[in-house]
């Protein structure tokens, strides 16, 4: 009878403990807040404004001089592509809509490089980026060493410029 009791009580004071511990009332962490408010139905951080990730894939430049140009990765605002030789990544090549990222386009603003007739800058040793219309960010990123600041350059004016200034 007396082992009955002990069991007892130790079932109903775990119980009681767990009980207790789920109805804690501890505010979330600043982290948790940052989660739950990015996650409440209807946050974005894409502008509704901005093009669709498909909308760019059209301009990107076709695969050439045994180069293949890989579609990696399309969403709201953005469009990217691998750039590929003998099946080793050679360069990323992606398009932005700055209407998500407003001071993405700052950089450009002192810029006295142009690459195809658009404002240009280099980001570190391996990336070159341009303005297009004002708006799209245009960027070429090395992934291999032999991918150089020319190469770059150069890929930057396959992409069909023209067409993607004529977005709105």
């Amino acid at each position: 009878m007396l082992f009955k009791l002990r069991q007892f009580f130790a079932v109903f004071l775990l119980s009681s403990l767990l009980l207790l511990s789920a109805c804690s009332t501890q505010a979330p962490s600043r982290f948790e807040q940052a989660q739950q408010d990015s996650t409440q139905r209807g946050s974005s951080a894409v502008v509704r404004e901005s093009e669709s990730g498909g909308s760019f894939n059209r301009f990107f430049p076709p695969s050439s001089a045994g180069y293949e140009r890989v579609y990696t990765q399309e969403k709201k605002g953005f469009a990217e592509a691998k750039l590929k030789k003998d099946g080793k990544e050679m360069a990323m090549m992606a398009i932005s809509d700055t209407l998500n990222n407003p001071s993405a386009a700052t950089k450009f603003e002192k810029s006295s490089q142009k690459i195809g007739g658009y404002p240009a800058v280099s980001q570190g040793s391996t990336a070159t980026a341009i303005l297009v219309g004002g708006r799209f960010q245009v960027k070429v990123l090395s992934r291999d060493p032999a991918f150089t600041e020319s190469d770059r350059q150069a890929w930057l004016e396959k992409f069909d410029l023209n067409g993607l200034a004529g977005l709105k």
